[in-house]
């Protein structure tokens, strides 16, 4: 928790300096770095770093907190349709940027915490900045990553929730394919 609370803090200090008012300037880091948590997480795995599930679990966790961060995130921008402090659109609330950011460092946490805390404190740095730089780009409000984060943190939490009552100890298989244009997931119970 101390891990969470310093990230948010992080983010109103780097959101503090920001001003109000700057118009939208393009594309931005954190196109890029709301990406790398979960990356980290699954380069992590695939060289083989001692994480806390099996492959076939983590790549389950993994699968349905991405999953339900973009359906809650979409779904709600959808729905809500606020407009975005800098004028561009109606999609503001809640920042995808931001939640898709803390789901992966979230997952990272969990995984791969014990190894070292500072996995932990990087995960949600990155998370942190990817929202602050929401902000300062005026392409939110706190409110907007705010809620952002807490959909990423809860998405992961409910993933290892109902792995916990879906996978047992059986013979499952979890196979993931990458192409160029797709990503595939599929998880044999």
């Amino acid at each position: 928790m101390r891990t969470l609370a310093a990230a948010f803090f992080f983010i109103f200090l780097c959101a503090t300096t920001a001003s109000a008012q700057k118009a939208y300037h393009g594309d931005g880091i954190d196109d890029v770095l709301r990406f790398v948590p979960l990356t980290a997480a699954v380069g992590m795995k695939a060289c083989g770093v001692e994480s806390r599930s099996t492959t076939r679990d983590f790549f389950f966790h993994a699968g349905v907190s991405t999953l339900v961060t973009v359906a809650v995130t979409y779904g709600l921008k959808q729905s809500v349709s606020k407009e975005r402090p800098d004028g561009t659109d109606h999609r503001a609330f809640p920042s995808g940027h931001t939640s898709f950011a803390f789901s992966g460092a979230h997952l990272l946490h969990k995984e791969y915490g014990r190894v070292s805390p500072w996995i932990s404190v990087a995960g949600y740095a990155v998370a942190g900045v990817t929202a602050a730089d929401r902000l300062r780009r005026n392409r939110h409000e706190w409110e907007d990553v705010c809620a952002g984060a807490a959909i990423g943190i809860l998405s992961t939490e409910f993933s290892y929730f109902l792995g916990k009552h879906l996978l047992k100890k059986s013979s499952g298989s979890c196979q993931v394919a990458v192409a160029p244009q797709s990503f595939a997931f599929n998880v044999v119970f």
